[in-house]
């Protein structure tokens, strides 16, 4: 492997300035960074990123910030390792280290000392809310013009980067569905307020009834958490509504398999006496049974896309623009745990 003082022999030039100009740093003459930059490819030398950092005042680290949710093991939630695992394939692929940090939800946290510290060079938020302590932190972020992206949570605030799915599209296709085969009293267990999913997905599917001509009943609005423990809970409530509802729609497939548990313990046979959908496409749906129709979500995706725009920006690449919302598209996946008679659903691969 080359060194610095061969190409620094080779361009005719010092060794410092070698490490400047590889480095970006200080004012150079454009003859001497073309002979440096020349003598550099002809030789292989390839420049040590950690060092080039320190150099430049960088890390090299791109930072992830994850709720701390007690007794909650977020890396084996199919939604935070998926999202992950996006994360880290893009930044694996764009040569940066990546830096896990815990935040305490509905506390503030401060972001911009992550920069100010020379922590990260750019920041990913997952779970964030849209609760008043975590949203000022997030503002501040803004107002600071640094590189950062915010993962499934979209704000009011056009100044705040994002990427999201269309959550209005699938709760919508998903309620769109159950219609299709004839289910005109369907109830929906939604998740935690705070979260623009959550509004979303509520959004999605009052406008397919909506289409429809029928008025939500409040009623069989339900709420719990994201967690299998509050969708096991609910199912108390759903089966003292049955008379009222010949549907059910969960906001994610982790309550929703709770439901199904919480159901079958009360001798309620599914999918006959009631179809239900998830939503995630999580691992775990298409194993309970019955297997879950549900809506896919391209977590992976839309980790690596959050990512890359980051990286595109550090790098300085035409086009990057870490601003603006993002929104990746959703899909049904049609299971048995509901009828379908919908054109265009696509099944599951392991049905």
């Amino acid at each position: 492997m080359a060194t610095r003082k061969e190409v620094a022999e080779l361009a005719g030039v010092s060794e410092a300035t070698v490490s400047r100009v590889l480095n970006g740093v200080g004012p150079i003459k454009a003859e001497t960074r073309e002979r440096v930059l020349e003598a550099a490819n002809r030789l292989g030398y390839q420049l040590n990123a950690v060092a080039s950092s320190f150099a430049r005042g960088m890390s090299g680290n791109i930072g992830v910030v994850l709720p701390h949710v007690p007794k909650v093991h977020l890396f084996s939630t199919y939604y935070f390792s998926e999202i992950l695992s996006g994360i880290g394939e893009a930044v694996r692929t764009g040569g940066q280290g990546l830096l896990l940090l815990y935040r305490d939800p509905g506390q503030p946290f401060d972001y911009v000392s992550l920069f100010r510290t020379r922590r990260v060079d750019a920041c990913l938020i997952l779970g964030a809310s849209s609760l008043p302590q975590e949203e000022a932190g997030i503002r501040a972020l803004a107002k600071e013009g640094v590189p950062f992206c915010v993962v499934d949570q979209r704000f009011a605030e056009p100044a705040v980067p994002a990427v999201v799915a269309d959550h209005i599209g699938g709760s919508f296709a998903a309620a769109r569905h159950l219609l299709a085969a004839g289910h005109t009293r369907i109830g929906f267990l939604n998740g935690s307020p705070q979260y623009s999913n959550s509004a979303d997905r509520d959004r999605g599917y009052r406008l397919a009834l909506a289409e429809a001509g029928i008025e939500a009943d409040e009623r069989v609005i339900y709420e719990g958490n994201y967690s299998r423990k509050s969708g096991y809970e609910a199912a108390e409530l759903v089966a003292r509504d049955l008379d009222r509802l010949d549907a059910l729609m969960c906001a994610n497939d982790r309550m929703a398999i709770g439901v199904i548990q919480g159901l079958k313990e009360r001798g309620i046979p599914l999918p006959d006496a009631l179809p239900i959908v998830g939503y995630d496409n999580a691992d775990a749906s298409s194993l309970i049974d019955p297997p879950l129709t549900t809506v896919e979500v391209p977590f992976y995706e839309m980790g690596q896309r959050a990512a890359s725009r980051l990286l595109d920006a550090l790098a300085g690449r035409p086009g990057a623009a870490p601003a603006g919302l993002e929104i990746v598209p959703t899909r049904l996946v049609v299971r048995k745990s509901c009828s379908s008679s919908t054109p265009g659903a696509k099944e599951s691969e392991n049905e």
